[in-house]
């Protein structure tokens, strides 16, 4: 019987039970010996410590798991295929028996040895430790995802990677380090330092030691599909609510749509915990879950999205605009909607970098909130966006500490969302109150903030804060292209009027609403000036552009 027993994907058959070739089993051969075996002998039981690796020249064993009332299949192994999982590398008890079912020669390998050769062999290394985790893992959890995360909770390059994931709804397994030390055993073993965690491993083939964003997006070739040689009807940059909107209109009348996304859909929308007035979601819908339906909708239609690109350039001396991505691709579009949208402020405090994913957070999804379990948190800001977090982490951290840096929560904040927290008991509001301080090692252990109507400071032993403080445009890329505001915030149609011939302004015509100062490029949703803050506007915004794109194209 084959390696088929155990319930895996398809896809994943050949990473976790791979058949070695010759050549990689006469790399083995010097550090075993060989075994002749007949049927019914066992190899190892459960609870046996230090048990041989084997890798099978001839013959067959199967894997099964002692239960009460007999044995449950686990796997078989054939010719060229060999035996372990975790337990071989941490040298923990065995967990389950092995029993030859076919007579044939096996190499035997010792513990020892076995480390020695994954120190030493780069390949056989990828390999087992490949295989080790992965089997592993479908033990535990079968059939989930193609891609297996193991890092820290403390690490914010590892709660980087399972934003990204959980974020573009790709379906992952997260393995914790800091619970199971049994992968931690692995790791060392395998001579994963400390910096070089995470450790991903994605398409369940290639091993990534703290991969960035982008080089997890290639791994998983989750752009495979975008070419960049053709002349695009329309590119969109962003992916928040108003970039998605206008993605969906565009793609669903019938134009060749791209979407550049710098990390994932959704903007500042997409880390929002729940959004309850946003027409049609009576119970209200998390920012994240928007995000990835409209997302879906819009690929539906045909468009592209480019994922984990970041545009550093427009080039808007000539048409077809060229808009540079920082992989080095140069995309080519007719048309342009800037749907970049803002990035929360970040507060003047010296060493706010230094704990940023390791107790400073800018979004607050359920991600965060486990990181957080029943702790005191701060919710720093008095927005939509804070107030959101504030009622949501209420419910599972200890209390929230909201503080607002003016005399009352922002005059565009929601009634209804005012009136669930001046009623909940578990927030504490603090007025004209900001953070002066943060102390900790690796991780954030204690804030010290300022009320601002007495002078009075003041430390707590707090190691998580949520920051939503303003907004700040990301147009740095457009500057010398289009008008901005003197926030950096784009100008669009009536608004650029008086100044509108500083860019040479070339059309018989006046700028269309949401049209830049440059013929054929819109802006859109937060990045725009005199934008309402408002998830249904930015929708709205989005979908009306696309009118406005037609038009702009049927004067080429």
């Amino acid at each position: 019987m084959s390696t088929q027993q155990i319930p895996l994907a398809a896809d994943i058959r050949g990473e976790a039970f791979p058949v070695l070739t010759e050549e990689q089993i006469s790399r083995i051969r010097p550090l075993t010996r060989i075994r002749k075996v007949n049927v019914g002998d066992i190899l190892f039981e459960p609870g046996d410590s230090d048990i041989p690796f084997f890798v099978l020249l001839s013959g067959s064993m199967e894997i099964v798991q002692p239960e009460l009332r007999g044995e449950s299949p686990i796997v078989d192994h054939g010719a060229g295929e060999f035996t372990g999982e975790i337990t071989m590398i941490s040298g923990r008890r065995c967990l389950v028996r092995g029993r030859v079912t076919a007579a044939g020669e096996f190499l035997e390998m010792s513990s020892q040895d076995l480390r020695t050769l994954v120190a030493r062999d780069a390949e056989l290394s990828e390999i087992f430790m490949r295989a080790f985790i992965l089997r592993r893992v479908e033990l535990i959890n079968r059939g989930q995802g193609n891609v297996i995360l193991l890092g820290s909770r403390h690490s914010a390059p590892t709660l980087r990677l399972r934003e990204f994931l959980t974020r573009n709804g790709h379906p992952h397994t997260y393995v914790d380090l800091d619970t199971d030390t049994s992968y931690q055993d692995l790791l060392d073993h395998f001579q994963v330092k400390l910096d070089q965690i995470p450790v991903v491993i994605c398409n369940n083939q290639t091993v990534l030691r703290n991969p960035s964003i982008q080089e997890l997006a290639r791994c998983l070739g989750l752009n495979s599909n975008i070419t960049a040689s053709e002349v695009r009807d329309l590119v969109i940059v962003g992916a928040g609510p108003s970039g998605l909107a206008a993605a969906v209109y565009a793609a669903s009348e019938g134009l060749d749509v791209l979407v550049l996304e710098a990390e994932s859909p959704g903007g500042q929308a997409g880390s929002s915990s729940k959004i309850e007035n946003y027409l049609g979601f009576p119970m209200g819908i998390s920012g994240n879950e928007l995000a990835g339906r409209a997302a879906a909708q819009a690929q539906k239609f045909g468009a592209k999205v480019l994922i984990a690109n970041t545009v550093t350039r427009l080039n808007c001396e000539r048409r077809p605009y060229e808009l540079t991505v920082d992989c080095g691709q140069v995309i080519r579009a007719r048309t342009v909607v800037i749907a970049s949208g803002a990035q929360y402020n970040k507060p003047k405090i010296d060493n706010l970098t230094q704990f940023e994913g390791q107790g400073i957070y800018y979004g607050a999804t359920y991600i965060e909130a486990q990181l957080c379990g029943k702790d005191d948190v701060i919710v720093v800001g008095g927005g939509n966006s804070a107030g959101q977090a504030a009622v949501y982490l209420s419910q599972m951290a200890g209390r929230v500490h909201m503080l607002v840096r003016s005399r009352r929560l922002s005059d565009t904040m929601s009634r209804y969302l005012i009136q669930r927290i001046e009623e909940n008991p578990m927030i504490s509001l603090h007025y004209r109150t900001e953070i002066v301080g943060l102390e900790g090692g690796t991780q954030l252990e204690r804030v010290t903030w300022q009320d601002k109507n007495t002078g009075e400071s003041s430390s707590h032993d707090i190691r998580h804060v949520f920051i939503m403080t303003g907004a700040s445009p990301r147009t740095d890329w457009l500057k010398g292209c289009v008008m901005l505001d003197n926030k950096g915030f784009i100008l669009t149609g009536r608004d650029l009027d008086p100044v509108a011939q500083e860019f040479k302004w070339t059309l018989p015509r006046a700028p269309q609403m949401f049209e830049t100062s440059l013929p054929g490029v819109f802006a859109v949703g937060d990045v725009r000036a005199g934008n309402v803050k408002r998830v249904a506007s930015a929708v709205g915004e989005g979908s009306i552009s696309i009118y406005l794109v037609h038009r702009a194209l049927a004067e080429l």
